[in-house]
This record gives C-alpha cells, sequence and structure tokens, in this order.
C-alpha cells in the first residue's frame, strides 16, 4: 500500500488525476476500445472566434446529451463534442446544410466535421465571449528552463516537465477522432474494418505536437465466426485474390489515400509511399492540425505499444525520466525528427527501459518475465515470433526500488557514458547485456523481432556524440552547487543540462574544457569511473 500511494503521489504531482491514476490500471486494449467508442460519437466543430458558448451546447444539447467538450485553436477555433450516444451524431447531421459554393463545387461527402456560424452575428455581438482554449503544443524549451528553476529538486523539475509536454486527455480524444475519421472513410469499402492509433499516440509516452500514427485493421473482420454451422454447406465471400499480402496492402492503401486526397475535408498534403519497407500514407489533417501516417495492420508494433503502455504504467518515474532525456536528446542534437544516422526517440526509449531494468533492484521487469506471467489469451505468435506477455497490469508486482529521479538521471548518463558498446548489446527480453551478434556501432534488440537491430541506422559519430554529452551532463549534475546557483539565478539541475553546451555560460565552458589539469582529470576518472585520459577529453568537449 505504501508502494501504490507513492505512485499515487507521483501521478499528482505530474499532474493527473485520480481518475487517471485509476484508469492507468486499464489493459492496453480496454482503453483503445473506450476510447474508440468514445471518438466514434464525437464531431469535430469551427467555431467563430467569439461565441456564446451557452448556448452552443443548449443547441448542440437538443441532439442529444453532452459527455465532453473542449475548444482549440488551429486555423480557427474548433470545438470537440462528445455526445453520449452515437444517434446524437445522427441527429445532427439530419440538420446540417449544404455549404454555398459560389465558384466552387463541393463533393458531397458528409462528415463529421462541421461549421458553427451565427444567422445575425450584429444582433448577437454582446454576448460573445472568447473560449477557454486547450493547449494543443507545449511551451519551448527557453520557456520551459525558468519554470524548472523556481523547483526544489531535480525530481520536481522532471515533473514539471512530463506536466508541460505530455499528451492532455482533450489531445488523446482529438488524436482518437482523427482516427475515427479516416475509418469514417475506410467503411466505405470495407464496413467492419477499425483505423485505431499505435505508437507515441497511446504507449503514454507521446508529447504534445507529436504526429499520429494510425494502422487500418481487419482482424475482426477475419474473427467473425462461420454463420451456417449446421447442414451440408458452407457460405463464404468471394473476394479478390491477389498474389501477396503485401500487394493488397499497397492497393487498399492506395484507394483510401486517393478517397482522403479528393474527397476528405481537411486532409492535405497526402503522399503515398508504398514500397517502404512497411507501405504507408502520409497525410496533414487540418481540422485536427495532426500530422497522420495511416498503415495497414503491423500487428509487431501494436505489441510493441502495449509493452511500454506496461511499462509508463508501472511506475511514475518511468515516464518523468523518458521525458526528461527526450527532451535533452533533442536540445544536444541527439535525436532528429527526420530520419537519419541519429538515434530515434524509439531506441532511446528503449535505452532507458533498459537502464531501469538493470538498477537495483529493478524498476520495470524484463519481457521474459513479463511473458512467465502471460496467462492463455495472452499469448500471442505474430509472424513465428513470440510476442506474448501479461496484459493485466494487477499481475505485477511493484517494485520495491525507492530511488530519486535525481539519483536515476544522473546515474543515466554515468550508465550510458561509460557503457561498452564496441562488445556489448541491448536486450530488453533478458535485462542484461548480451555480446554483439553483428558489428553495428550501436545494437538494441528488437524485443519481439529478434533477428532485428532497431537502431541499426545509427553510425558511429552518433554514437560517439552520445556517449560524449552524457558524460558532459554526468559532469555538470555531479559537480554543480545548487545553492550558489540559483543564489546567481543560473539554470541548475536538469535546466542546466537542457541548454547546449557552451551556451549557458560560454566563459565557463572555456575555462573548463581548456587545458584540463592532472588532479581534474583524476577527479573526473574517480567520479564517472572512465578508462582513460583521452576519453575524458572527449568526455568533457574539445
Amino acid at each position: 500500500s505504501i508502494a501504490l500511494s507513492g505512485a499515487i503521489a507521483g501521478c499528482l504531482v505530474a499532474g493527473l488525476t485520480y481518475a487517471e491514476v485509476n484508469s492507468r490500471k486499464k489493459t492496453f486494449t480496454e482503453v483503445q476500445t473506450e476510447r474508440l467508442e468514445q471518438a466514434d460519437r464525437s464531431v469535430l466543430i469551427k467555431c467563430p472566434s467569439k461565441l456564446n458558448e451557452k448556448k452552443l451546447l443548449q443547441y448542440l444539447s437538443t441532439h442529444g446529451k453532452i459527455d465532453n467538450y473542449f475548444f482549440f485553436e488551429n486555423r480557427g477555433v474548433h470545438a470537440l463534442i462528445e455526445f453520449s450516444e452515437k444517434s446524437s451524431v445522427a441527429s445532427l447531421q439530419a440538420v446540417t446544410g449544404i455549404p454555398r459554393a459560389a465558384e466552387h463545387h463541393v463533393v458531397p461527402y458528409k462528415s463529421r466535421l462541421f461549421t458553427f456560424t451565427l444567422k445575425n452575428p450584429s444582433s448577437q455581438a454582446a454576448e460573445e465571449r472568447p473560449v477557454n482554449l486547450s493547449p494543443q503544443f507545449h511551451i519551448p524549451v527557453n520557456e520551459l528552463i525558468p519554470k524548472l528553476c523556481c523547483a526544489d529538486s531535480i525530481s520536481s523539475q522532471m515533473y514539471i516537465l512530463l506536466n508541460e509536454y505530455q499528451l492532455t486527455e482533450e489531445n488523446i480524444k482529438l488524436r482518437y477522432l482523427a482516427c475515427s475519421l479516416v475509418r469514417d472513410f475506410a467503411r466505405a469499402y470495407f464496413p467492419d474494418s477499425t483505423v485505431k492509433p499505435f505508437g507515441s499516440s497511446v504507449n503514454t509516452f507521446g508529447k504534445l505536437g507529436c504526429d499520429v500514427d494510425m494502422f487500418l485493421d481487419f482482424r475482426d473482420i477475419q474473427k467473425h465466426p462461420t454463420k451456417m454451422k449446421k447442414g451440408p454447406f458452407e457460405m463464404e465471400y468471394q473476394m479478390k485474390r491477389l498474389p501477396s499480402e503485401r500487394l493488397a496492402t499497397q492497393k487498399i492503401l492506395s484507394i483510401i489515400g486517393d478517397c482522403l486526397d479528393n474527397f476528405g475535408p481537411g486532409y492535405s498534403s497526402v503522399q503515398k509511399i508504398l514500397n517502404a519497407r512497411c507501405p504507408l500514407v502520409k497525410f496533414s489533417h487540418q481540422p485536427t492540425g495532426f500530422q497522420c501516417d495511416l498503415s495497414v495492420s503491423n500487428s509487431i508494433a501494436i505489441k510493441c505499444s502495449e509493452l511500454l503502455y506496461i511499462y509508463g504504467c508501472l511506475d511514475p518515474r518511468v515516464r518523468a525520466l523518458v521525458f526528461s532525456l527526450r527532451c535533452w536528446a533533442r536540445v544536444h542534437g541527439l535525436t532528429n525528427s527526420v530520419p537519419g544516422t541519429w538515434i530515434t526517440n524509439f531506441s532511446l526509449t528503449m535505452m532507458i527501459m533498459f537502464f531501469l531494468q538493470k538498477r537495483s533492484p529493478p524498476i520495470i521487469p524484463t519481457l521474459d518475465q513479463l511473458k512467465e506471467l502471460a496467462d492463455e489469451k495472452d499469448k500471442h505468435v505474430i509472424g513465428g515470433y513470440d510476442c506474448s506477455f501479461v496484459s493485466d497490469l494487477s499481475k505485477i508486482k511493484p517494485t520495491k526500488n525507492k530511488e530519486t529521479l535525481d539519483e536515476l538521471l544522473c546515474d543515466f548518463f554515468q550508465f550510458f557514458g561509460n557503457f561498452d558498446f564496441r562488445k556489448n548489446s541491448i536486450n530488453l527480453r533478458k535485462g542484461k547485456e548480451v555480446n554483439k551478434p553483428e558489428s553495428s556501432p550501436l545494437y538494441i534488440w528488437n524485443p519481439f523481432e529478434q533477428d532485428l537491430n532497431i537502431s541499426k541506422n545509427v553510425n558511429q559519430p552518433q554514437l560517439e556524440k552520445f556517449v560524449a554529452v552524457a558524460r558532459e551532463s554526468a559532469w555538470i549534475l555531479q559537480k554543480e552547487d545548487k545553492t550558489q546557483q540559483m543564489i546567481n539565478k543560473e539554470p541548475w539541475g536538469l535546466a542546466a543540462v537542457l541548454i547546449p553546451f557552451g551556451k549557458s555560460n560560454p566563459n565557463t565552458m572555456k575555462s573548463r574544457t581548456k587545458g584540463i589539469g592532472s588532479e581534474t582529470i583524476k577527479s573526473l576518472l574517480d567520479s564517472l569511473k572512465l578508462s582513460d585520459a583521452n576519453n575524458v577529453q572527449k568526455a568533457v568537449g574539445k
């Protein structure tokens, strides 16, 4: 009970309510099912910048009870309205008019996107007020740092960052609605299909502003039982037969991409990338402001999302550490939103999970330990790969580890600043270092497809940069005088390592890195346990 209350306290510091802490105990599938159902009875309305909120809600309530609503800004003010019943959406659609188009002909596709205008704006002007807008993007780092400097510990700083960067309840609802709107198009061709989000939108590690990865799922269609079990006949649909699943995927995505591009209100910059290893359609959805990637059921990617969801729910320190380190990596150019030779957010997150598995006692279990807890319904073999692990979080014992985030942040930098990347690989299934099976600079085993290296893109210079920045960050956290820095109004703790090195105080950086004396080298060797003086020079910059 002490461990549980500590977890709840941590969540509350992170800005979560008791209800949200409770929802963390739901399985990944339960959460997805619930949120998709909520999205199914939701609409999106473009509104005037000033309006009488009460009158709008009263009007909409004539179509049915409203469970939730919020306003947000994206090329104008929009309102997401979640009705209690799906029939309310149909009721609203039944009384909605077709736009008058003097110059353009409209495509008569009736979606769940609406525009709300006032019939007599001048007569109602006195009643109009600006509405309260839900944030859809996190604050920039330069605005975050002063907030961090007001905290009383590194742990508090990390929870402040988490609270500023994590997806809000409103933003999550908007992501599921974006998927639901694409599903409406897909169901014109495939009536039983669903479109679900995966990746950062659902794994508890998404930050405000991140893209929406979604997939078109036909598994529910394939599960339908044979209707005619008795008698001498079997009935089955006549369906188009193609030589490969990949070709079927390409054709399905091509036609849905064309539908979104030609008929979908608000869809723009549609790109069909059908020859990629995993074919996809990229597009912008202007009403929600999301950049989206649509693929066809990628079962292993979904299991990765579920695994991270479980890790994110087990202990509040996990998410706080991941958000802080992802921000740190982006500030120092260690990660990038554009594909390249740098470490991806996914690879970095897996490195953090591995680090937490290596603590004594461990903060999160290994994948093999989660597999041992799996029951029959949790057993999944996908493409010959064993993807079985427990889905019920209540079966996983809470950790007895009591380390603070202050300790964990500094120890992460030390751990990977001294990791033997030349010899060892990172294996979350075992929770221990394993000899590299091949010579990639950074080798992180795919948790499920064990013959794949998820960090194969990373080259040697990028890995060396990661190690150098990690060591420099450890140096800063170990050597700083928090009290003096607060008096001098200088960034300290997490804030100090979120400033590109050399920019926080160029003179200090020059004196630190120029002509390091033997006493300083000895001190650094003792504190960071580095192997040689050349590595120290690299650790503190050249």
